[in-house]
């Protein structure tokens, strides 16, 4: 199976290594706008061969398109105009309301699939491939009933090769859902580093006595801010609901902790304790 990765950079890159690894495809066609990441990740024989995006297209089985949300918007739909009739074309964007809504009526809207593999890292660029990144993650499917049987069959099997676990979702409620889980833990941690480093300017050596939990939480705001602005503008209003309501539970905290009201302050902390039931534990 021929398979075209459009976006070269930390998820497409992963993609291609374990879909190879794993026998899915035989040969990986890429397409990049930026020519140097490209041309790293032919370097890196992460793929085998740079084509031009309609050609890379039209030559292949399965495309993976897998570039910031807002040029997603921009390509899908050129990708739909020159796929092969067989082919299936699956995007791997972090918002989907827009982007289903993009190619709705496109006629060949059947060929594709809308999916959300949640699964990443810190890092982004070609070199920041690294393999197994999916495995035992979620990926969630939305708006399978617009999609063919043999684009869903393709799909699952590439997810299944990927050794994912699949959820399916209308469009909508993926991005009310991902605001809070995703989408807001990234506008907290951006936030929260801004505002630490203001302090070091009036508090020298500050990053210098940070432990493990400061890094934990600040991980997130190394992320790419060329992936993240578009993900914040086209999921504005479900993220804006989202740091409403983060910051209502953090002026609760503020007022408490202002009180000096011990016994709230416990139960506070002690009730967010409860996510040990329903969320595994971190990896070490």
């Amino acid at each position: 199976m021929k398979l075209a990765v459009i976006g070269l950079g930390l998820i497409g890159g992963s993609l291609a290594k374990d879909l190879r690894d794993r026998k899915f495809t035989s040969f990986i066609t890429g397409f990049d706008a930026n020519s140097n990441n490209a041309t790293e990740a032919l370097n890196l024989g992460i793929v085998d061969e740079i084509k031009p995006l309609a050609e890379a297209v039209s030559n292949a089985d399965v495309i993976l398109v897998t570039i910031p949300v807002n040029a997603i918007d921009k390509v899908l739909p050129l990708v739909l105009e020159h796929v092969n009739p067989t082919s299936v074309v699956i995007d791997f964007g972090s918002t989907k309301e827009s982007i289903c809504n993009t190619v709705r009526k496109h006629p060949n809207r059947k060929q594709y699939v809308a999916a959300h593999p949640i699964a990443g890292t810190e890092n982004s660029g070609p070199s920041a491939a690294i393999n197994q990144l999916f495995d035992g993650k979620t990926c969630i499917i939305c708006e399978k009933e617009l999609s063919s049987e043999e684009a869903i069959t393709t799909a699952e099997k590439l997810f299944q090769t990927l050794t994912m676990n699949l959820i399916y979702m209308d469009a909508k409620e993926h991005d009310i859902h991902l605001a809070f889980i995703s989408h807001l833990p990234h506008a907290i941690s951006f936030a929260m580093v801004n505002t630490v480093l203001e302090a070091e300017r009036d508090f020298k050596n500050l990053f210098n006595i940070a432990g493990s939990g400061f890094a934990s939480l600040t991980r997130l705001a190394k992320s790419s801010p060329d992936m993240w602005t578009p993900i914040f503008r086209q999921n504005s209003e479900n993220v804006i609901n989202a740091i409403n309501a983060y910051i209502s539970e953090l002026e609760l905290f503020k007022q408490l902790v202002k009180k000096k009201d011990s016994t709230l302050l416990h139960q506070m902390m002690e009730r967010s304790n409860e996510v040990k039931k329903i969320s595994p534990p971190a990896k070490k």
